[in-house]
């Protein structure tokens, strides 16, 4: 059997490099020209770590606590449903927590930490878990128009799901957090409501408080970060509001609740871990912010130099005593506000 010439294997060397630079050209340009891969990327990498961080938590779970689950609050909305946890046999209304799960707007589930909604509940709580429209499939404002619904839906089945609608608290992490207050801004300022376009569905007397966990708050101070997590914080903010300048959208100016808090404002916990790059740049100026209005604020943050560092949602970390303690603070403040 003759070998191929020097020549012959010459070509298919070429040949064979000519496809992959076609074919790592083509993965470059449709990273540059579109959100998606981008952000696909980074839904991959949030959904796996919170699959490990709900798992731990289950060694967590209590015990006497029922459900209701997927009940669509939208009609015709795929993405539109909330899960409801509460103390077993509970027959009355109880304060209630609606809480948006975190995910860079792009990633996340109503199911993600379902045992700390279950510990609240424990507490002596209703908590409701509140799926929406995630991008890039979907754009902002689409995911606060569903939350606005999924409030409405809420107090109209207050009855069924065990919540007293005269307590609600908002409460939230990392994306959900920002979520959570913009929401919280939209009920208690007409003028901001009025901005973004959504009349709110629940009353400023209905809203008792709003729990914000390692959230975003200031849009401008979150780009042009260093790395993969600048890198993975521009294509989320890209993929979930259809633009790649999104700087100059209105979507980031009215994102960024920093700028829309006002005395209204309803009494806020706020929370970062000390290894939480937001913790610096976004909660402690919210709430330094809203102390400055004169808005109920009680924070817990950590010295830099606090061990172990504790990074982006540290306070679903139950193995750890932080996390215990972040958790122990939350219901001190609901029960503050609520009881």
């Amino acid at each position: 059997m003759t070998n191929p010439s020097p020549h012959r294997w010459r070509k298919r060397a070429l040949w064979t490099l000519g496809i992959l630079i076609v074919i790592v050209g083509a993965v470059v340009l449709a990273f540059v020209l579109s959100p998606r891969p981008g952000a696909l990327t980074v839904r991959w990498v949030f959904d796996r770590d919170a699959v490990k961080v709900t798992e731990a938590l289950e060694k967590h779970a209590p015990d006497g606590v029922d459900s209701i689950k997927d009940q669509q609050y939208r009609a015709d909305d795929d993405d539109a449903y909330l899960d409801v946890y509460f103390p077993a046999a509970t027959t009355t209304a109880l304060p209630t927590v609606i809480w948006t799960h975190g995910g860079a707007w792009i990633s996340g589930s109503k199911s993600n930490y379902a045992p700390y909604y279950e510990l609240l509940a424990s507490r002596g709580y209703t908590v409701v878990s509140l799926d929406y429209s995630l991008g890039p499939e979907h754009h902002y404002p689409t995911a606060v128009r569903q939350l606005n619904d999924a409030h409405a839906y809420v107090v109209a089945n207050a009855e069924r799901l065990h919540v007293d609608p005269t307590k609600i608290v908002l409460a939230g992490d990392s994306a959900g957090a920002q979520l959570s207050s913009q929401l919280a801004a939209l009920i208690t300022d007409p003028e901001y409501a009025d901005r973004v376009g959504v009349n709110p569905s629940l009353r400023p007397d209905q809203l008792r408080g709003v729990v914000l966990n390692c959230g975003i708050y200031d849009v401008g101070n979150m780009v042009g970060g260093p790395g993969i997590i600048g890198w993975g914080v521009d294509r989320s903010l890209w993929a979930y509001t259809g633009v790649r300048d999104f700087m100059s959208t209105e979507a980031a100016d009215q994102m960024s609740t920093l700028n829309y808090v006002t005395d209204r404002f309803p009494p806020v916990y706020v929370s970062g871990g000390n290894a939480d790059p937001l913790t610096d740049s976004q909660s402690k100026p919210l709430a330094d912010k809203l102390t400055g209005l004169g808005v109920g604020v009680d924070t817990l943050f950590y010295p830099a130099d606090h061990v172990p560092a504790l990074g982006h949602e540290y306070q679903f970390d139950l193995d750890n005593a932080d996390g215990l303690t972040a958790l122990d603070r939350t219901v001190q403040f609901l029960d503050a506000h609520t009881r």
